[in-house]
This record gives structure tokens, sequence and C-alpha cells, in this order.
């Protein structure tokens, strides 16, 4: 444990932090499942789950989740999903 003040306050602004990023990144994983599954199934409301998991991917890439390259795979492989589902 940090004796000097602030270090005590970095820890818990990391533990902070660190709370708030799992959680992001947890929505970001339950929205792209969300959209596979809806392409998958050939769900009427696919373009909306897709639109979705993209905006969810800028959003996590914006706020340093994500790397712009991972982003960018990633909403590629949504795309390429959608358009040979149809």
């Amino acid at each position: 444990m940090p004796n000097i003040k602030s270090a005590k306050k970095r820890v818990k602004v990391n533990e902070t932090k660190a709370a708030a990023n799992k959680a992001r990144k947890s929505n970001l994983k339950t929205v792209l499942k969300k959209a596979d599954a809806a392409v998958a199934a050939g769900a009427a409301d696919k373009e909306q789950a897709v639109r979705v998991a993209i905006k969810r991917v800028d959003q996590a890439c914006a706020a340093g989740l994500m790397h712009k390259n991972k982003a960018a795979r990633k909403k590629s492989q949504l795309a390429k999903k959608l358009n040979s589902a149809e």
C-alpha cells in the first residue's frame, strides 16, 4: 500500500477507471455477440444490430479501449457478414 498521498489517490483513480473500462468492454462484447447472432439467425433487425455494433466499436476506439486497426477490422468483419447473409 502506498504511503504518499498522491500515490494513494492514483490507486483509487486506477480502480475506478479499470471498473469503467471493464464495463465498457463487456458491453461491447455483448453488442458484438448480439449482432453476430442476429445476422446468423437472419433476424429482421439485423441491419439495426450491426449499425449499433459498429457505433459501439467506434466509441470504444475513441475511448482508447481498442486500437484503430482492430476497430476497422471488426467493422469490416461485421459488414462482410451482413452482406454475405443477404
